[in-house]
């Protein structure tokens, strides 16, 4: 697929966003050979243009991971650089001052198109993602199947780890905060009976294994759970699993243009769900609870359901 640098124009009409994509140096009509998500591409697709100057890759796993090996010219983010740190506990999204901050300081512009991999089948990319979609920046592109996938590629790997130079990353004012849901509203949310998706284990869904950072174990009432990670070849090449399969896995939990609340332990997993249902299935009205457990176990005089004596793990 050649390169086509054009001029993309993004109306988010029905969010009310305010913000619009005008820049004559985004990368378009990018397009997963497997999947009908705008922000899915292939290795395969990624080698072709990964040189082009406009574009950002970001390397989403832990420091050490990254400094092991890494794409050329990627630069290293994780889950703590992209944090509120003003709460008395973990994993809160980063404000958009926090993240305009960042990303000016990695030579990151408006006007780029992101690339964001990982190492656990689009689960930590998906995380960025979802917090910038809430933030109508949609430049943005998740690496199916990660850096192992760029390898079996044979993409090349680095060590180097590129120079900075400060630029200007601006957000949008008045962000649509699409795919979110606070506290309060997930209290209204129990109240009114929405689909409350649980997508951590069934250990801690039950309340038998209490994850490190979260207050007591047990889960939101009302919630069914299904493990974020039967949408992906786990134990294969952590890419999601064909169209189909998907589609039956979660079909019986909501029609498509319901509500559909999703949590976890703080955000991260339940993101990468947001991410399946609304751009792999078609899902038209999912919220991701960014707090998710470890904020609600936090207030004591928030309800919770458990089935079993806790045990804490790390």
């Amino acid at each position: 697929m050649n390169l086509r640098i054009s001029i993309v124009i993004i109306v988010l009409a029905v969010y009310g966003c305010k913000k619009e994509s005008n820049s004559k140096n985004f990368v378009g009509d990018i397009k997963s050979s497997e999947f009908s998500s705008k922000y899915l591409i292939e290795a395969e697709e990624l080698l072709k243009i990964f040189k082009n100057p406009n574009i950002k890759i970001i390397d989403f796993r832990k420091p050490e991971f990254y400094l092991e090996e890494h794409l050329p010219r990627a630069i290293n983010i994780w889950r703590t650089d992209i944090e509120d740190k003003t709460f008395p506990y973990k994993g809160m999204m980063a404000s958009t001052a926090q993240i305009e901050n960042l990303f000016g300081s990695l030579g990151i512009s408006d006007d780029n198109t992101i690339i964001i991999y990982d190492n656990n089948g689009l689960c930590d990319s998906a995380r960025l993602w979802w917090i910038l979609q809430n933030y109508d920046f949609s430049n943005v592109k998740l690496l199916h199947g990660g850096i192992k996938a760029w390898k079996m590629n044979n993409g090349t790997i680095s060590t180097t780890i590129p120079k900075s130079e400060k630029v200007n990353f601006t957000l949008p004012k008045s962000p649509s905060m699409k795919y979110y849901i606070s506290k309060d509203e997930m209290v209204e949310a129990i109240i009114n009976e929405k689909m409350i998706l649980d997508t951590r284990t069934d250990d801690e869904f039950s309340g038998k294994r209490q994850k490190s950072g979260s207050f007591r174990g047990g889960r939101i009432p009302n919630s069914k759970v299904i493990d974020w990670s039967n949408a992906i070849n786990y134990h294969g090449n952590m890419k999601l699993k064909p169209h189909e399969r998907l589609f039956e896995i979660y079909k019986n939990f909501a029609l498509k243009n319901d509500t559909l609340i999703v949590y976890c332990h703080s955000g991260v997993r339940s993101a990468h769900t947001t991410f399946v249902l609304t751009q792999v299935l078609g899902y038209k009205n999912v919220k991701n609870y960014d707090g998710s457990w470890t904020e609600w176990s936090y207030f004591n005089d928030l309800p919770i359901e458990q089935d079993s004596i806790t045990k804490i793990f790390n």
